[in-house]
């Protein structure tokens, strides 16, 4: 059932339903973005619908609801340790469709990949549900479409707003009676059908095209242009990457907390061993393992869809205005130059 809901009844809505949730949305805070004057998109807590900014790109995703920055894990002493404790409440999200599809990729990293689920992810994933809100317009660094990330049926309502109202369709039963006195309407979420920016994306068949691919000279590229900052995979709602550290309560260290905290691949320290030893010690090496990462390996291991969901926040993200929808189509270039000379 789909209903015409007032701002005034939605934010009612919302206090009854903060009672049980957790309601997340992307809100603006100004005067925090990356530039002086610009504001900072990005998810948190919500009181009004008022607040949700449904009609520009947020800065980071979702993803740090359930896979928190820094994440403690367990508390210990000398003689035991104590897994961390979360509330009670279910979590709400206001999401874009590609979002909740990158949701989807984090489940398959999380939960599929290997013999044991991640407690810590898993415990948090299972009270999510979704509130799908309509792309109103195509931002030019979209390429959802190309990455067949731009539809899903996986969400509880659906939202389309309006000047003075919304636009509601009910999915899940549990809401159903927050809207039974409202008006019916025929609402259909309409899924974005084109983009300003498409991918092509590489077809690398086999191990000899794999190992062809590792030595193109467009990596080299990438040396002169990457900072090693890692803001692309912090505003990735698929990069998983993280790593665990002790932070210590007590100058004799036998009391204390393990934190699990979010980390990059393209950082210069990210595969460095025990000795000094490390497997991508260049930019191009970082950045041809995250392309290869996003357009190919995940894939290959899982047999589905590719990582990449194409928001585009990478590319928005990136200092040095390295576009990732054009790497991967250069990528593509040099790999059917790569197949015709096979042939």
């Amino acid at each position: 059932m789909s209903y015409a809901v007032s701002i005034e009844k939605m934010d009612k809505v919302l206090k009854e339903l903060k009672k049980k949730y957790r309601v997340y949305a992307p809100i603006r805070f100004e005067k925090r973005g990356r530039y002086s004057d610009t504001d900072l998109i990005r998810y948190a807590e919500i009181d009004s619908v008022k607040d949700v900014v449904y009609n520009e790109k947020s800065d980071f995703s979702p993803k740090e609801v359930i896979h928190p920055i820094t994440q403690t894990l367990f508390h210990f002493t000398e003689y035991e340790y104590r897994e961390s404790q979360i509330d009670d409440k279910e979590i709400l999200i206001f999401a874009h469709p590609c979002d909740i599809n990158g949701i989807k990729r984090l489940d398959t990293i999380f939960l599929e990949n290997g013999n044991n689920e991640d407690v810590y992810y898993k415990r948090l994933r299972d009270k999510v549900k979704f509130v799908l809100m309509e792309c109103q317009e195509d931002w030019d660094t979209c390429f959802c479409i190309s990455m067949g990330s731009n539809q899903t049926d996986d969400y509880s309502l659906a939202i389309k707003f309006g000047e003075d109202q919304l636009s509601v369709e009910v999915k899940d039963n549990e809401f159903e009676g927050f809207f039974a006195s409202e008006e019916e309407i025929d609402f259909t979420y309409k899924f974005v059908t084109a983009n300003q920016e498409e991918v092509n994306l590489p077809k690398i068949d086999d191990k000899e095209m794999l190992k062809k691919v590792y030595d193109l000279k467009m990596w080299e590229d990438y040396n002169a242009r990457c900072k090693d900052c890692g803001a692309c995979t912090s505003a990735c709602v698929t990069c998983s990457c993280f790593t665990t550290s002790d932070v210590i309560y007590s100058e004799n260290g036998r009391v204390g907390e393990r934190r699990r905290v979010w980390a990059s691949c393209q950082h210069e320290d990210f595969t460095e061993m025990a000795g000094g030893h490390s497997f991508r010690n260049t930019p191009a090496d970082r950045m041809r393992f995250r392309t290869l990462h996003k357009v190919y390996d995940y894939k290959e291991r899982f047999g589905e869809e590719h990582m990449c969901v194409g928001c585009g926040r990478c590319t928005d993200r990136c200092n040095q205005l390295i576009s990732f929808s054009k790497t991967i189509n250069k990528l593509t270039e040099e790999v059917n130059r790569l197949q015709k000379e096979v042939n």
